[in-house]
């Protein structure tokens, strides 16, 4: 197991060196950008090839909260099918951004060649597995939506699945041809190397305690200086804290856990054979993937919870791959997911030239690249009108607490009956 500071597996796998600078000083800037994963690394990144001087400041080092705690699935899309989507939305906003975070993988996948951010990126599509009739189902409806869009997506039955996954627990499911895996930490870690490369300063250890607004700019105030900026990015996401009152309040968190097991070698060799990441359609989900050092992770919702989350882990493996044998665990972890009651992630101004995008439903690696360039791009002067979603007002989630009482009891439950 690793240290007590260590937040993943990813952490210590990450080829990508981490990213560590205090708040040299009392500074100034374009944009300053509260919180150093996904959107905010993106947004630093994209404002800084359009030649704004952006900031990051982070509480803790890059990737800490669920960029570095992600399962690394670079998914198309968003948690609802398509048409769901335009449903809510309307067809002409719906449409936008379904296509949007279709193409997501694609642009996620660009950065990294282009950069060269080593982040053990496969390209080889996703897989959601039917765990039953019902969602079959459901897949069959999402292929359907997908397939009116162009999409490259296949409906698999049954034997094919088994081939791909090495599994016969399924009763079908969906290949997403322009999907993938990545060291989600890695990924975090590249695209903070390259936004400092492109003129960009990210500060690590930096707490920002107050937001206060001095005429027509912000001045934020932090245990080691304050950093004047003309705008300012909230970035969040599932690790917002009091910063903006209110702000955490407008989604809910749930929990989700992964355990990886050591290096299994040719033991796996007929799992996932040619790289693609999995999830089912259970309403309490597993994903399973493997890692370029021959490692299986394993993952649910719910919280890590020590010798019973990797008895789960044995038991889910067993029941998968019964030929596997037993295995060794090496690492469990967790991290939040900031979920809104609609499964849409939002967009909020909250004041003055100070926005936020937040509720990305467990998709963060595309959702996070994508609208960090677009917060980027209405920053370097683009219009509202054109950001991937309409602007929201903020509205707290009713029963908050709640909800997320409930969702923690029924996981724990579900860990624990899976144990047995």
């Amino acid at each position: 197991m690793q240290g007590p500071q260590a937040i993943s597996l990813w952490q210590a796998s990450a080829a990508e060196d981490d990213v560590a600078a205090p708040l040299p000083s009392s500074c100034d800037t374009d944009v300053a950008i509260v919180g150093g994963g996904y959107t905010g690394l993106s947004t630093a990144l994209h404002c800084a090839e359009a030649g704004l001087a952006a900031h990051v400041l982070e509480a803790e080092q890059v990737g800490h909260g669920g960029s570095g705690r992600n399962a690394g699935l670079v998914n198309a899309g968003m948690w609802l099918p398509p048409q769901d989507v335009c449903a809510k939305l309307g067809a002409e906003r719906g449409d936008r951004i379904v296509r949007a975070l279709g193409e997501a993988p694609a642009y996620v996948m660009s950065l990294i060649e282009r950069h060269q951010i080593r982040c053990e990126a496969t390209r080889t599509g996703t897989i959601h597995a039917a765990h039953a009739a019902s969602g079959l189902a459901d897949l069959r409806r999402r292929r359907e939506a997908w397939h009116r869009l162009g999409a490259p997506v296949d409906l698999l039955d049954a034997e094919a699945v088994a081939a791909m996954t090495g599994s016969r627990a399924y009763v079908g499911g969906l290949l997403d041809h322009r999907a993938g895996t990545i060291n989600p930490m890695g990924y975090a870690r590249g695209l903070a190397r390259v936004a400092r490369a492109a003129g960009a300063t990210i500060s690590t250890g930096v707490r920002v305690e107050r937001l206060q607004r001095e005429g027509d700019r912000w001045r934020l105030v932090t245990g080691q200086g304050t950093v004047t900026a003309n705008r300012v990015i909230l970035a969040t996401n599932a690790y917002t804290d009091s910063l903006w009152p209110g702000l955490s309040r407008v989604f809910y968190t749930i929990r989700y856990f992964q355990v990886a097991t050591e290096p299994l070698g040719d033991r796996i060799a007929a799992i996932l054979p040619d790289g693609q990441g999995l999830w089912d359609t259970a309403p309490i989900m597993t994903s399973i993937r493997r890692d370029t050092f021959g490692r299986l992770i394993v993952g649910s919702m719910g919280q890590a919870m020590g010798r019973l989350s990797t008895r789960w882990a044995a038991r889910r493996l067993a029941r998968l791959f019964p030929s596997l044998g037993p295995v060794r665990f090496a690492d469990a972890w967790h991290g939040e997911i900031a979920m809104t009651p609609d499964h849409l992630p939002r967009i909020f101004r909250l004041a003055e030239g100070l926005y936020t995008p937040i509720g990305y439903n467990g998709r963060g690696i595309t959702t996070g690249t994508i609208f960090g360039r677009a917060m980027a791009e209405l920053l370097a002067g683009g219009r509202e009108a054109d950001l991937p979603l309409p602007l929201g007002a903020p509205v707290p989630v009713r029963g908050r607490a709640l909800r997320q009482g409930f969702y923690r009891a029924v996981f724990a439950a579900n860990q624990a009956l899976g144990a047995i």
